[in-house]
Protein backbone atom coordinates (compact mmCIF):
# COMPACT_ATOMS: atom_id res chain seq x y z
CA UNK A 1 0.00 0.00 0.00
CA UNK A 2 1.39 3.36 -0.99
CA UNK A 3 2.09 5.86 1.49
CA UNK A 4 0.27 9.15 1.34
CA UNK A 5 2.37 11.45 -0.87
CA UNK A 6 4.65 8.77 -2.38
CA UNK A 7 3.39 8.49 -5.79
CA UNK A 8 2.08 5.34 -6.98
CA UNK A 9 5.29 3.27 -9.20
CA UNK A 10 2.59 0.82 -11.64
CA UNK A 11 0.80 4.14 -12.59
CA UNK A 12 4.42 5.94 -12.87
CA UNK A 13 5.44 2.98 -14.96
CA UNK A 14 2.78 3.08 -17.21
CA UNK A 15 3.10 6.87 -17.86
CA UNK A 16 6.82 5.96 -18.73
CA UNK A 17 6.44 3.15 -20.99
CA UNK A 18 3.12 5.13 -22.64
CA UNK A 19 5.95 8.32 -23.22
CA UNK A 20 8.34 5.68 -25.04
CA UNK A 21 5.96 4.66 -27.15
CA UNK A 22 4.66 7.82 -28.21
CA UNK A 23 8.72 9.31 -28.46
CA UNK A 24 9.07 5.93 -30.60
CA UNK A 25 6.23 7.18 -33.23
CA UNK A 26 7.27 10.85 -33.14
CA UNK A 27 10.65 9.42 -34.20
CA UNK A 28 9.59 7.39 -36.98
CA UNK A 29 6.85 10.60 -38.37
CA UNK A 30 10.19 12.61 -37.96
CA UNK A 31 12.09 9.74 -40.95
CA UNK A 32 9.23 10.73 -43.27
CA UNK A 33 8.87 14.64 -42.58
CA UNK A 34 11.48 17.17 -44.34
CA UNK A 35 11.73 20.84 -44.13
CA UNK A 36 13.12 22.64 -46.54
CA UNK A 37 16.10 25.55 -46.57
CA UNK A 38 16.68 28.13 -49.39
CA UNK A 39 19.13 30.66 -49.62
CA UNK A 40 20.60 33.70 -51.65
CA UNK A 41 17.03 34.09 -53.39
CA UNK A 42 17.05 30.52 -54.23
CA UNK A 43 20.27 29.80 -55.33
CA UNK A 44 21.01 26.79 -52.76
CA UNK A 45 18.12 24.71 -51.26
CA UNK A 46 18.46 22.08 -49.12
CA UNK A 47 16.26 19.20 -48.04
CA UNK A 48 16.81 17.52 -44.44
CA UNK A 49 14.52 15.17 -42.69
CA UNK A 50 12.95 15.40 -39.34
CA UNK A 51 16.17 12.87 -37.92
CA UNK A 52 18.74 14.99 -39.53
CA UNK A 53 18.96 13.10 -42.93
CA UNK A 54 19.70 14.96 -46.04
CA UNK A 55 17.94 14.59 -48.88
CA UNK A 56 18.45 16.88 -51.20
CA UNK A 57 20.73 19.70 -52.68
CA UNK A 58 19.84 22.45 -55.38
CA UNK A 59 21.90 24.85 -56.64
CA UNK A 60 20.79 26.78 -59.53
CA UNK A 61 23.13 27.58 -62.23
CA UNK A 62 23.33 30.84 -61.67
CA UNK A 63 25.32 29.78 -58.75
CA UNK A 64 27.98 28.61 -59.95
CA UNK A 65 30.80 31.31 -60.54
CA UNK A 66 34.28 29.68 -61.61
CA UNK A 67 35.38 32.96 -60.52
CA UNK A 68 34.06 32.63 -57.19
CA UNK A 69 33.94 29.51 -55.64
CA UNK A 70 34.10 30.47 -52.16
CA UNK A 71 30.67 32.64 -52.67
CA UNK A 72 28.96 29.11 -52.96
CA UNK A 73 31.14 27.50 -50.82
CA UNK A 74 29.39 30.09 -48.44
CA UNK A 75 25.83 29.85 -49.77
CA UNK A 76 26.02 25.79 -49.23
CA UNK A 77 27.14 25.96 -45.80
CA UNK A 78 24.07 28.87 -44.90
CA UNK A 79 21.51 26.29 -45.95
CA UNK A 80 23.11 23.39 -44.67
CA UNK A 81 23.03 25.17 -41.21
CA UNK A 82 19.37 26.77 -42.02
CA UNK A 83 18.01 23.01 -42.88
CA UNK A 84 19.75 21.35 -39.64
CA UNK A 85 18.24 24.13 -37.38
CA UNK A 86 14.65 23.54 -39.10
CA UNK A 87 15.08 19.77 -38.54
CA UNK A 88 16.22 20.26 -34.93
CA UNK A 89 13.32 22.58 -34.39
CA UNK A 90 10.61 20.16 -35.84
CA UNK A 91 12.79 17.29 -34.18
CA UNK A 92 12.11 19.37 -30.32
CA UNK A 93 8.09 20.04 -31.20
CA UNK A 94 7.40 16.89 -32.18
CA UNK A 95 9.34 14.82 -29.10
CA UNK A 96 8.40 17.74 -26.81
CA UNK A 97 4.85 16.64 -27.78
CA UNK A 98 5.40 13.15 -27.00
CA UNK A 99 7.73 13.79 -24.22
CA UNK A 100 4.71 15.81 -22.06
CA UNK A 101 7.43 19.11 -22.26
CA UNK A 102 10.25 16.75 -20.70
CA UNK A 103 12.35 18.11 -24.06
CA UNK A 104 12.92 21.28 -22.63
CA UNK A 105 15.35 23.11 -20.32
CA UNK A 106 16.26 20.70 -18.41
CA UNK A 107 14.42 17.86 -19.75
CA UNK A 108 16.31 15.25 -22.00
CA UNK A 109 18.83 17.51 -23.30
CA UNK A 110 21.48 15.32 -21.90
CA UNK A 111 20.49 12.03 -23.55
CA UNK A 112 22.05 13.21 -26.83
CA UNK A 113 18.60 13.02 -28.90
CA UNK A 114 18.73 15.69 -32.04
CA UNK A 115 17.22 18.33 -31.49
CA UNK A 116 17.68 18.92 -27.92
Amino acid sequence: MPQPGMPNMQQMMKQVQKMQADMARAQEELKAETVKATVGGGAVTVEVTGDLVFQSIAITPEAIDPDDPEMLSDLVLAAVNQGLQAAQELAAEKLGAATGGLAGPGGLGGLGLPGF
